[in-house]
């Protein structure tokens, strides 16, 4: 029977709700966790005191507070849903608090990072007229990198674009590039729709890659689109013609990183918090890198005010006569 409700609810947050596959998949393995903890008990008999005991239990297993946190919001979503749909059997998650764990700060770029790596394979100019593959996917690598540090992205954010909106054969688009208005339309999280402006070397890079961007599509996509458009309305496509992966993307960045001589690994997320906190350090207006980010809560956006202090403290430690340490020969 558990096994039976939970196939159902993973259908509702698939189809009704739209959570992605890897957001579904996540929740599945939290309510497997939870009934191996407890193979013998039905749900009715699933209480408070079981749940903190899991936890407990998890904890001494060796789970961090970050994954007892994400165990116990799947567990109280899914018993909130039973309760809904199957009667007043009350959610035993309900006032249960998993234990804290301490925010890591996100690892941001530097701008001369960032510029670094941007500029690590420069396009000197529009592509040629009869441009090969490694030239195709180099114009599409700029293109990607470019767009995602303009517009602060998630990967997958980036991936979902398509390069016009589209709304026709079965097929509408959610998220999309609107080059005439230079923004992107962007849905995100819980499908939540914000607008995101693009910059001049971003936009500059789409245009190079948009002229080139159909050579990748079977010919039978490039007369008859409509016969595939999850793939053929993709704005970054992959060296076979359909959407591009995220792992694609990963492994292009991590090579352009180290071309670029970065001493570390460079991951898609770093470029999201690269531009939040340059935009931050630059305007200091927080609710404007809210809307940018498209996060629902301005609890998620401060985090990069401890960035911002950190930059600052550094500037103070670096300018300040009285900062300086006691061997500064300057002092």
């Amino acid at each position: 029977m558990k096994q039976s409700l939970l196939s159902q609810w993973l259908d509702v947050l698939a189809k009704q709700q739209r959570l992605s596959p890897h957001t579904v998949a996540a929740y599945r393995r939290d309510m497997q966790k939870l009934w191996a903890l407890y193979p013998e008990h039905e749900l009715q008999t699933i209480d408070a005191a079981l749940i903190r005991q899991g936890l407990a239990q998890l904890h001494a297993a060796g789970e961090q507070p970050r994954s007892l946190a994400r165990r116990l919001s799947a567990w109280r979503r899914f018993f909130q849903w039973f309760h809904e749909q199957y009667g007043p059997h009350p959610n035993p998650c309900k006032g249960i608090r998993a234990p804290k764990a301490p925010q890591p700060l996100p690892r941001a770029l530097s701008v001369e990072q960032t510029q670094q790596l941007l500029d690590a394979r420069p396009l000197t100019g529009p592509p040629s007229d009869t441009p090969d593959q490694t030239e195709i996917l180099a114009y599409r690598d700029q293109a990607l990198f470019e767009l995602f540090y303009s517009c602060g992205l998630r990967l997958a954010e980036l991936v979902a674009l398509d390069y016009r909106y589209i709304d026709e054969a079965g097929y509408r688009s959610h998220s999309w590039l609107n080059t005439g208005n230079q923004e992107l339309r962007v849905s995100g999280k819980g499908q939540q729709s914000r607008l995101v402006p693009i910059g001049r070397h971003a936009l500059q890079a789409l245009e190079y890659w948009l002229s080139l961007r159909t050579l990748l599509l079977p010919a039978i996509l490039q007369q008859q689109p409509a016969a595939d458009f999850p793939h053929s309305a993709a704005l970054f496509l992959g060296a076979r013609g359909r959407r591009i992966h995220p792992r694609v993307i990963q492994k292009a960045l991590a090579a352009r990183a180290r071309e670029a001589g970065l001493p570390e690994h460079v991951h898609p997320h770093r470029l999201r918090h690269s531009f939040a906190s340059h935009i931050l350090q630059s305007s200091q207006d927080l609710r404007a890198v809210q809307e940018l980010l498209g996060h629902q809560s301005i609890r998620s956006t401060q985090i990069y005010t401890r960035l911002d202090f950190q930059h600052l403290a550094q500037i103070y430690d670096q300018a300040h006569p009285r900062a300086k340490k006691n061997n500064d020969p300057e002092r």
